[in-house]
């Protein structure tokens, strides 16, 4: 039998992973025990300090006696429960939500998607080109955030942290519904006209790339964004006393993008627009 660690010791429970018996504290997901033990399990919506929402449905999983397949990110592990990750029925319905998924959203920013959809054998196309895709440009409204409604998975992240999640600031919302459903500003206003902080966090938990920074778009827009070749390195913000972890990621010597580690126990992933966005001083040369 394995044992591993996920935190703050808490009583034990015992479940068959895949035929194997694993034991993990009370209260963890099938996700995390599931990673824990070095399973593979693709997932698009459950990011950072987010609480679960099972939306992208991709994480799902089988479990004996249940008469649907359960999103791991939800369901809890439970004493004596028999859970497989890669059935057959299992491994179909993630093929077939990767090919709902890519055949009416563009993917290509999301990681990890071209490889899942090689890995279960998912054929997007199979639906031809009239699957309904978002025909809406790129929103350039500021000049920090981007909104690229062709990539929104209507996962509900963004508006978790700018809500009652993260910063409740409530500058994000869903609005419409069935086909129609799309994330937004209220009466469809520039984000300029928002109750916006521009604090990035909803960048920092979009999974597919539909929000991201201005300077991300226009490198990606001129074909030069490089993320293979560039390096992180964590530091202090220095423009207040709070002590806020920073990730600075660097290209070709240049600062493009800034998040904070989710792990952090000052901010949680969460900054400022000051700590996100305020770090051209650094690159003025001046």
């Amino acid at each position: 039998m394995t044992v591993t660690s996920l935190g703050v010791p808490r009583r034990l429970l015992e479940f068959a992973l895949d035929g194997e018996p694993v034991c993990v504290p009370e209260g963890t997901t099938l996700l995390d025990a599931c990673r824990a033990f070095g399973k593979e399990i693709p997932a698009l919506c459950q990011v950072g300090t987010l609480a679960p929402g099972g939306a992208c449905r991709l994480c799902v999983v089988e479990v004996e006696g249940a008469d649907a397949l359960v999103a791991a990110c939800c369901r809890e592990a439970e004493p004596g429960m028999r859970v497989r990750t890669g059935s057959e029925r299992v491994r179909h319905s993630r093929r077939t939500v990767l090919e709902l998924l890519a055949s009416s959203v563009d993917l290509s920013t999301t990681p990890q998607a071209m490889g899942w959809i090689e890995e279960y054998g998912a054929r997007p196309d199979r639906f031809g080109p009239d699957a309904a895709r978002s025909e809406e440009a790129p929103i350039l409204d500021n000049d920090l955030v981007v909104r690229d409604p062709g990539k929104c998975l209507r996962c509900g992240n963004c508006v978790a942290a700018c809500g009652g999640q993260g910063r409740h600031t409530f500058a994000l919302a869903v609005s419409g519904r069935g086909a129609e459903t799309r994330v937004g500003v209220e009466y469809d206003a520039p984000l300029t006209d928002s109750a916006c902080v521009y604090c990035g966090d909803c960048l920092d938990v979009c999974p597919t790339g539909a929000l991201s920074s201005r300077t991300e778009f226009e490198l990606r827009a001129a074909d030069t964004w490089d993320e293979p070749a560039q390096t992180a390195t964590t530091t202090v913000c220095g423009h207040c006393g709070v002590g806020c972890r920073l990730t600075l990621h660097v290209q070709d010597n240049e600062i493009v993008k800034v998040t904070s580690p989710h792990d952090g126990r000052v901010t949680r992933g969460h900054l400022c627009i000051k700590g996100r966005f305020g770090h051209q001083y650094i690159q003025n040369r001046d």
